[in-house]
């Protein structure tokens, strides 16, 4: 998403222990590995609302994954050759939960992330969160490709290194364009992600579209690009947050940009040809009824409804008055992700390269 898409945190990384979790075995039945990833389809296509008096999650023990308000414990690793490219783990489990966040996100970007990895961790999964060459300000000056390119370092890293069971992935805002991009890659990789989770998957383009500079904007992208200069910087009024490549920009702001994937004014078809390869994958798709960034005139029960459908059936969850990054929903949030990711439990997985 554009900058002000993604939720702003003003709190700091203050403190990183490397003391681990005390360790869990998991499920090791031998069920098969790929039966395991498309495994109930035809039952992902129900629908849950959740309102403001939903259950809690409460705080972390003593050796939990949160020590106090904004203080996680955990292990920070690098998982590529990039100095960008570190990542920090809560718990010591073989089933991981990836988040990947919006535009300027970075680690502890999301209030939901502290109490949803002392849920995690109740569940014996990890909670990783990390970071690519487009975190913080780095996103206008790379693309989806590279993204999906250090996603899957990533998830090579817990396959090869810390024999991993398989992982979820949770996008955020923008985060959920690179789930998206990132299975259509059909990286080897890619069959470890058991399900995805597609939390506030809105249109850059519609919200860009209400700023009074990003018509002209978009034309100057369009010429640059039609004069082979993609790569270059556009004008700092494009995006004040970052610098801009000209293809960035376009795919974010311009219809059928490589980003737009949510945009209500898309046709069933092209919904279909931008999300159905997700079919084959568990997929729940979280929408705040307030988020801020989605224009007044879009209908959200009836996009969500379509993004489902395109989706392959995948599970609807509507959080009632939730903004954007679900700060004001937090328990709700919390909820929904866990009854996802634990319905039906972790299985235990083959090895697919042996």
């Amino acid at each position: 998403m554009n900058p002000s898409l993604s939720s702003s945190n003003s709190s700091t990384f203050s403190s990183l222990s490397t003391s681990l979790s005390s360790s869990s075995s998991s499920s090791s039945s031998k069920t098969s590995w790929l039966s395991g990833i498309v495994r109930g389809r035809t039952d992902r296509s129900g629908s849950v609302k959740m309102g403001s008096k939903s259950t809690t999650t409460g705080a972390g023990d003593a050796g939990g994954p949160v020590i106090r308000k904004n203080q996680f414990r955990g292990v920070l690793f690098k998982y590529g050759p990039k100095p960008i490219q570190v990542a920090f783990k809560t718990g010591d489990y073989k089933q991981q939960v990836i988040f990947i966040g919006g535009l300027t996100d970075g680690l502890m970007a999301i209030e939901y992330l502290a109490p949803l990895a002392i849920a995690l961790d109740n569940a014996k999964w990890s909670l990783v969160q990390f970071l690519m060459s487009s975190s913080y300000n780095g996103y206008g000056t790379s693309d989806l490709q590279q993204d999906a390119m250090e996603l899957d370092q990533l998830i090579s890293h817990f396959i090869n290194k810390e024999d991993s069971e398989g992982v979820v992935l949770l996008g955020h805002s923008t985060g959920c364009q690179d789930v998206v991009h990132y299975m259509r890659t059909n990286a080897a990789c890619s069959r470890a992600v058991r399900a995805a989770i597609l939390q506030a998957p809105v249109s850059d383009r519609e919200y860009r579209s209400t700023l009074p500079e990003t018509a002209a904007m978009i034309d100057l992208a369009s010429t640059m690009i039609s004069e082979g200069r993609g790569s270059e910087l556009m004008p700092r009024e494009a995006d004040p947050c970052s610098p801009m490549t000209a293809y960035r920009y376009h795919s974010l702001c311009a219809y059928n940009g490589d980003d737009d994937m949510f945009s209500s004014d898309l046709s069933d078809d092209q919904l279909r040809m931008r999300l159905g390869h997700m079919c084959t994958t568990d997929c729940q798709v979280i929408f705040s009824m307030a988020d801020e960034y989605v224009p007044e005139y879009v209908d959200k029960k009836a996009l969500i409804e379509r993004l489902c459908k395109a989706l392959g059936g995948a599970e609807k969850v509507e959080i009632e008055h939730g903004n954007h990054s679900l700060s004001n929903r937090v328990h709700e949030a919390v909820q929904a992700i866990i009854n996802f990711i634990t319905s039906e439990g972790p299985k235990g997985w083959d090895d697919p390269w042996h």
